[in-house]
């Protein structure tokens, strides 16, 4: 087979003994052999989780309230009008509908169907997943929709006229592909892809960025920039624009995937701007440009710390590209982060957290430059989440959950700082019964890493409380509490309790949090992990043998590794769309884009910690480990599920008891539409109550 030996090829050179991995076949994406493979083991594991008395309850419950008619609608803001996508029973695929912001507020709003993706998907003959659409800043009629085949990560991009509801007969359309687009005006788009066979990073993303007018075949797109084959990340053309008219034209280069360099599009050509590398672009007020700082950074005489939130002035940059003054918004402090920005026409609302608590402050721009904050009054212990808000008006959505108080979406007025209730999803279970607490565990290395457990309040302290434990640990992603009427029901109303550990590597506290993991440092977050499972079974909250963990994505590596390192701590261990072979992880999928995350084969020191902590490397035959449900979809393109793969083949090889799920449909989240996604939910809480209850 041509596939399996240009696997073969791949892997002889690329050292280290790989070469005589017996499972490198099931790298092979949808090949016969490999497809039979993942028959008999789905027939295997579906024979044992969907015949458990409790399956079936457990994936209608989670059906029901996946479709659910009275969830929040959240909504999108664009052009005076109220967007949102759509997914229930009627219609899987989901809807794209709109309507006055006015009617979005009432309890019934008459929603419109601008687009309907099942109607679409039918007449196509396609598994279409809605990725999102942009529209043109000009008119806002005009949209570029991203369909995703099954969920993966390349899309197909087709020009949509709202007015009409229809895609436009002679509008833009880009094939299928890892691809980034941004319009110009109503008739000209840049676009960033795989112009050519191969013009693509080492991880699969485009880096040629080429302006293509309206009616001009792809072949006559004009190229404005590049990056290199060598960058870990796309090179992508950015829009950033504001409530008064005001655009900037980007391009973002990710030479890794925490660097990246701006430039400015002008009449001359690209123009780099001295914005410190690690950084991330947050929007435009007025002739402001917003990024935050995941660095330290000294500019013209001034120093701001990583985390900083700061301005820019846009007409200094066309005119002092290479000399930025920079104003700070928010400075955070040792407990703090910041999470996401909004931005009205002339305010932005900006959501942080302080020691895990979520937070929010509208910061307004004064005539000298600076901005003064001012608090928004949200209750202490939620999750404060950033929805939209008007560019070109004052009102912005947040919404506020907690572990035991469903979602509520909030107006915020941001002139007067009111913040008015609109929308709040109903009780899924009674959270009357339980309490939540804030504790923390030591690491080996001294380092206090804080963790919420959610349970019962009269739960006994004797070891016996089935448990779930789950973290993830890079990327400067923080873990939050929310509101999940699933695990109310499914967990613990059945005397479950529920744990999310804080651990380094995430962004709960900061860039400073994040890097402490990063790279050759690893085992940091591996080791707060494992120090919170320690401290819950040093409370008598629960024991190994009642102890569970899940993780997802980096949390599957983290999950793969504490199966490896510590396996006498679980008795369940969830290990869902993973990394696991951390020696080929670079060849696998976009892997070569978390080079900087994780570090690189390539550099000896490097790559003895990889295969230190490498799951796939470190699966021991005469160890005795809790049986693990391992699962991923086809559809991942992002990680790729050869990870999951190759790990179950080796635990079958040596003996060890597993059980090994892919779905077909789904991407890098587990199922493309509701229905998909409440069963796979469903195998992993059948998994848990078989195993710990």
């Amino acid at each position: 087979m041509v596939v399996a030996a240009i696997v073969a090829v791949l892997a002889a050179c690329s050292g280290g003994g790989e070469e005589a991995d017996p499972h490198l076949w099931l790298e092979e994406l949808d090949s016969p052999r490999v497809q039979e493979w993942i028959g008999k083991e789905n027939a295997r594991t579906l024979g044992v989780l969907e015949r458990h008395p409790n399956f079936a309850d457990n994936f209608a419950q989670t059906k029901e309230l996946n479709n659910s008619p009275d969830r929040i609608p959240m909504p999108r803001l664009e052009h005076g009008r109220v967007g949102n996508f759509w997914q229930d029973a009627e219609h899987p695929r989901g809807i794209y509908r709109e309507t006055t912001l006015s009617d979005y507020e009432s309890a019934q709003p008459n929603w419109t169907t601008v687009l309907d993706l099942d109607a679409v998907a039918r007449a196509d003959g396609a598994s279409w997943v809605w990725q999102g659409m942009l529209c043109d800043p000009v008119t806002y009629t005009r949209c570029l929709v991203r369909l995703s085949d099954g969920g993966e990560d390349a899309v197909t991009v087709r020009e949509f006229d709202r007015a009409t509801g229809q895609f436009v007969s002679d509008g833009f359309v880009l094939p299928r592909g890892k691809q980034y687009a941004a319009w110009v005006d109503a008739d000209t788009v840049l676009v960033s892809r795989e112009w050519q066979p191969g013009e693509v990073t080492a991880s699969g993303y485009p880096y040629i960025v080429k302006q293509l007018r309206r009616g001009q075949d792809l072949a006559a797109a004009v190229e404005i920039t590049r990056g290199d084959h060598a960058d870990e990340l796309a090179t992508q053309p950015v829009l950033l624009n504001d409530g008064d008219g005001r655009r900037l034209n980007l391009i973002v280069r990710g030479t890794t995937f925490f660097e990246h360099q701006v430039s400015l599009l002008d009449g001359g050509g690209a123009v780099h701007l001295a914005i410190p590398p690690k950084h991330s672009l947050e929007g435009l007020v007025g002739d402001r440009l917003l990024v935050t700082l995941d660095q330290d950074w000294t500019t013209d005489g001034a120093t701001y710390t990583a985390g900083t939130l700061i301005s820019l002035d846009s007409d200094e940059l066309a005119r002092e590209p290479g000399r930025l003054r920079a104003t700070a918004v928010y400075v955070p402090g040792p407990t703090q982060t910041l999470q996401s920005v909004l931005t009205t026409r002339d305010r932005i609302v900006v959501t942080t957290l302080d020691d895990v608590r979520g937070r929010a402050t509208v910061y307004t721009p004064g005539p000298d430059g600076t901005w003064s904050g001012a608090p928004v009054p949200v209750p202490d212990n939620a999750t404060v989440e950033a929805v939209d808000a008007d560019q070109t008006g004052d009102t912005a959505y947040l919404s506020v959950t907690s572990f035991l108080t469903p979602t509520t979406l909030s107006r915020l007025d941001t002139v007067t700082g009111a913040l008015a209730p609109v929308k709040t999803a109903p009780a899924r279970f009674d959270s009357s019964r339980y309490v939540v607490e804030q504790l923390a565990a030591t690491s080996p290395d001294g380092t206090r890493v804080p963790y919420f457990v959610v349970r019962a309040a009269d739960a006994r302290f004797d070891g016996t409380n089935p448990t779930i434990l789950t973290g993830y640990g890079g990327f400067g992603s923080s873990s939050t509490p929310g509101y999940d009427g699933v695990l109310g029901r499914l967990w613990l109303a059945r005397g479950g309790v529920y744990v999310i550990a804080n651990i380094r590597g995430g962004g709960e506290y900061g860039p400073a949090w994040h890097q402490a993991a990063q790279g050759v440092h690893r085992q940091r977050a591996f080791d707060d992990f494992a120090a919170v499972a320690q401290d819950l079974i040093d409370r008598d909250i629960t024991t190994p043998r009642h102890l569970g963990i899940r993780g997802a994505s980096n949390g599957g590596l983290l999950m793969g590794v504490q199966l490896t390192q510590r396996p006498q701590l679980w008795n369940a261990v969830d290990i869902a769309v993973p990394l696991l072979d951390m020696v080929r992880y670079e060849q696998i999928a976009a892997g070569a884009s978390w080079v900087d995350e994780y570090g690189t084969v390539a550099d000896p020191e490097q790559r003895a910690f990889l295969e230190s902590i490498s799951p796939y490397a470190q699966l021991k035959a005469d160890a005795d480990y809790p049986e693990p449900l391992v699962w991923t979809t086809t559809k991942d393109d992002r990680v790729g599920p050869q990870h999951a793969r190759k790990f179950a083949a080796r635990l079958a090889e040596q003996g060890h008891p597993y059980l090994f799920y892919e779905a077909t449909q789904g991407g890098h989240g587990g199922g493309s539409n509701n229905d998909e996604k409440a069963h796979t939910t469903a195998l992993e809480y059948t998994y848990f109550q078989r195993q710990l209850m």
